[in-house]
């Protein structure tokens, strides 16, 4: 009687010649990353700078336009540079907003060395924001704008808005913006007033080190290195996978500064006295009036986010005076709110729809 195979011998022997193939290019592929010296190129969709004050530049990005509100993106300022949001053609926040027609601009805060260790908070909030809102509407010829803040720069554009209240917003969004320090998570235990004293670090730094922001954040998880070895090793086989990671450790290992005084304010009134969120903060002598914001209102925050978690996130839901308001709540962390598969997937058409309902 003849040997016979049975139907699952070729598919079995087909995923061990799959898994050797992958193998053999995995070790290729990581070869050549380790042995590469080019750096990728990031940030590559055209754009006009349209004005500058000092190290902060205001960016419009060329595209074709659909919807009359322009949008002002206002990132963070300091721990890292705004290239996340524009990182390879296909995975870009940036090229698919205006892929759809948002008159698109963005807030580059710059790169801050010793020289602007005087910059403030307050400073950020009730004087560059208001002049860039103004510089975006005369050159978009626009009697309103949406303003989207990611990270810091959320409690930014609340700040600002909050202590301009004659400013003409059409629209906000927060993504992943903490508002509510009374549940900040590890960073609000690091920071607290009784374990931190931030006097002490700026009267002898003068500024926030890229170094220790970038400490701070390998901290919050620190087998961060190792999980991202072990995706490296598993995916390095596709070449389109290896090609992101790539951009990414770029930008993620372009940490910046913090100008001393900027993050004293910063610890001071947020984390360790929440004043946004106890309606008892004020910026150079204005008051920060939340509930003044009545524009709708977009909150997006990340399941697993251990920067800025879920609740404080949400808190500004609660604390605006608007009536159209959304929270959504989406699987993943911090930054797979702005950049990656699930982004492209998940976050990034819901604001893109959310927008244009709100913007004709």
């Amino acid at each position: 009687m003849s040997e016979q195979s049975t139907p699952g011998d070729g598919t079995a022997r087909s995923g061990w010649e799959t898994e050797i193939e992958r193998t053999i290019r995995r070790v290729r592929n990581i070869g050549e990353l380790v042995a590469e010296s080019n750096e990728p190129v990031v940030a590559q969709s055209p754009r006009q700078e349209v004005y500058r004050k000092h190290k902060a530049r205001l960016y419009r990005y060329d595209g074709p336009v659909r919807y009359g509100t322009p949008v002002l993106f206002v990132p963070n300022l300091g721990i890292s540079r705004p290239t996340v949001f524009d990182l390879l053609p296909r995975a870009s926040f940036i090229e698919y907003m205006v892929e759809r027609g948002f008159p698109f601009y963005l807030l580059d805060w710059g790169v801050f060395g010793p020289e602007d260790d005087h910059l403030t908070f307050a400073d950020c909030a009730t004087r560059i924001l208001p002049r860039m809102g103004r510089k975006l509407l005369a050159h978009a010829e626009a009697d309103s704008c949406s303003v989207v803040g990611y990270c810091m720069g959320a409690p930014l554009a609340v700040s600002f808005l909050g202590t301009h209240p004659d400013f003409p917003v059409r629209n906000l969004v927060n993504l992943a913006g903490p508002i509510d320090f009374a549940n900040a998570g590890l960073f609000g235990c690091w920071l607290d007033a009784r374990y931190f004293d931030v006097d002490k670090l700026v009267d002898t730094l003068g500024q926030m080190p890229a170094e220790m922001v970038q400490l701070g954040f390998k901290l919050l998880r620190p087998t961060m290195d190792l999980s991202t070895g072990l995706n490296l090793w598993w995916n390095a086989w596709n070449d389109r996978y290896l090609e992101s990671y790539k951009a990414l450790r770029k930008w993620s290992s372009e940490y910046v500064p913090f100008p001393g005084e900027f993050f004293r304010q910063w610890v001071r009134d947020f984390y360790q006295e929440n004043r946004l969120a106890r309606g008892t903060l004020r910026l150079n002598g204005r008051p920060v009036d939340v509930n003044g914001i009545t524009c709708p209102l977009l909150v997006v925050g990340a399941r697993e986010d251990n920067i800025a978690p879920p609740a404080t996130v949400q808190a500004l839901v609660d604390l605006v005076g608007s009536r159209d308001k959304e929270y959504m709540e989406l699987p993943g962390g911090h930054i797979s709110l702005i950049a990656g598969r699930s982004a492209s997937r998940d976050c990034w058409p819901h604001v893109a729809s959310w927008l244009a309902a709100r913007s004709q």
